[in-house]
């Protein structure tokens, strides 16, 4: 199936630019005045609508609750914690004044300095620890569950849209824990909580890792994360979990007393992920159409467009469609009512459906007086357009959409799936890591041994590869895994297996 709007260049001749193009296509976002941030417009926000919503479900269930802290920081409490401030101080916007005046010019100029300049959090452990400091005095107050679902700045030189924003929405996960093993099982919970996300809803299947120490969130003790694989090859890191230890907790004065009466620090973890999911969205299961989405996010999961040349043909298929609409919502998918739009707009039928292509709905019915005659609609599978539109009688349909929609939602996990499992290749040797990342056709997730002797390598920058992760579980992973061998880097003995990858 042709089309002359189809997305250029396709995903072979330029990914990076086929990524912009299809952000476009879809209608998700664009640019704003502000370099660095993103206007998320309405098919775009609704998509991250229906990821808030599914998330935040598994967080109440999990006995979370949502509250909400400042958007500024005191630059005192990023001070706090020396390893934190560091690795967010390049990164951070910061108030400086708290007014406006007109200058000489007839211009306007800030005025009024503040005592102490103000962060835009770049992620909120301090001040929420500040108030954590005073909501914690006994071990009968914990633990403390709590999620915000925010904005937050991060000052970002390489701006892409949703993958790399300077203002970006997320959820961060904050709690508080009487013991360490309690707060390393929070972690845990929730890193697992980010990959059922991630391969039920989204159709992306992940890997489960720990990150190397090099790479880890910055004052954490230890930093979890998922790893998707986009059809280039590259990595998207989707979602973290940090164990934070004691050391939010001692810079805040997050104590307790315990059940000895003793007076001790507790334990805290922060997790968090972004609307950077909407990119992996496009990444994994886009095509040189544009935009394919799973039915489990998809803010439409059908759309109807009647076809008629004249006001007669109008009024009798518009009839039939709104009846059909109708009957359509009483159904469920994946236990909501189907969500389904009837699109009377006066355009041409190609336009219209090429639009909904483009955007990713995942099923498209065409009805025009033939097709009443028939008692059919004419359908469209968006991720089957190569076989073109299939006809299918009314009452079939009817019985056969959720169904059709379960289908859809299978297929792109698995085509997903067989990506990222066919493109993790053992490594064992400097010689072939830099091979697999320079040659033309190679690419994808090296797993290979690594140690910390391995730290600052010239080989990581030269081919812009990065650790991703410690690998939890095997099921990706190929036969002849072996976690542990000598690091291929250093030579230490005592290597441990890790995925390397290219990454947005």
């Amino acid at each position: 199936m042709k089309n002359k709007n189809a997305i250029s260049p396709t995903r072979s001749q330029d990914y990076p630019e086929w990524y912009q193009q299809v952000v476009k296509a879809a209608d998700l976002a664009e640019s704003s005045p502000v370099r660095g941030c993103m206007v998320i417009k309405p098919w775009g926000y609704a998509v991250w609508e229906n990821m808030k919503s599914e998330l935040d479900r598994m967080f109440k269930e999990t006995g979370h609750e949502n509250a909400y802290f400042p958007l500024l920081i005191p630059l005192s409490f990023l001070e706090k914690e020396a390893e934190h401030v560091e690795g967010f101080a390049k990164e951070c916007a910061v108030v400086t004044h708290h007014r406006l005046e007109k200058g000489q010019d007839g211009g306007l100029v800030p005025k009024g300095s503040l005592e102490e300049p103000l962060i835009i959090r770049p992620t909120s452990e301090t001040i929420i620890g500040h108030s954590y400091s005073r909501w914690v005095q006994s071990y009968r107050d914990l633990p403390i569950l709590i999620n915000q679902w925010a904005n937050v700045m991060r000052w970002e030189m390489r701006p892409r849209v949703f993958l790399r924003t300077s203002e970006f929405l997320w959820q961060e996960g904050h709690t508080v824990h009487a013991t360490s093993e309690e707060a390393v099982e929070e972690t845990l919970k929730m890193l697992n909580i980010y990959a059922a996300f991630a391969e039920e809803w989204m159709a992306v299947p992940v890997l489960k890792g720990k990150k190397t120490s090099d790479e880890k969130f910055p004052g954490a003790v230890d930093t979890y994360t998922i790893e998707a694989m986009m059809q280039d090859k590259k990595a998207i890191q989707a979602g973290t979990s940090h164990f934070l230890g004691q050391n939010f907790a001692k810079a805040s004065e997050i104590k307790f007393i315990n059940e000895n009466e003793k007076q001790v620090y507790a334990w805290t973890t922060s997790w968090g992920v972004t609307t950077r999911l909407i990119g992996g969205l496009i990444m994994t299961h886009g095509d040189d159409d544009g935009l394919i989405l799973p039915p489990k996010l998809a803010p439409l999961h059908l759309v109807i467009l009647p076809i008629y040349k004249n006001d007669d043909e109008k009024k009798e298929v518009v009839d039939v469609c709104s009846t059909l609409v109708k009957d359509l919502s009483l159904l469920s998918y994946n236990g909501s009512k189907i969500r389904v739009k009837l699109d009377l707009r006066q355009l041409r039928g190609g336009e219209k459906k090429w639009g909904y292509i483009k955007k990713g709905v995942p099923l498209i019915c065409e009805i025009g007086p033939r097709d009443l005659e028939k008692k059919q609609v004419a359908l469209t599978v968006r991720n089957k357009l190569v076989a073109g539109k299939s006809f299918v009688s009314i009452d079939s349909f009817l019985a056969e959409v959720s169904a059709i929609l379960a289908e859809f939602q299978e297929g792109l996990l698995n085509t997903a799936k067989e990506n990222l499992k066919s493109n993790i290749k053992c490594i064992g040797s400097l010689e072939d890591f830099e091979k697999f990342f320079t040659d033309s056709k190679g690419g994808g997730f090296a797993l290979s041994h690594w140690s910390e002797k391995a730290i600052g390598h010239e080989i990581f920058q030269r081919l812009k590869v990065t650790p991703r992760c410690l690998p939890l579980d095997k099921e990706y992973l190929p036969v002849n895994y072996h976690e542990n061998g000598t690091c291929i880097f250093s030579g230490d003995s005592n290597g441990k297996a890790v995925i390397f990858s290219k990454a947005y």
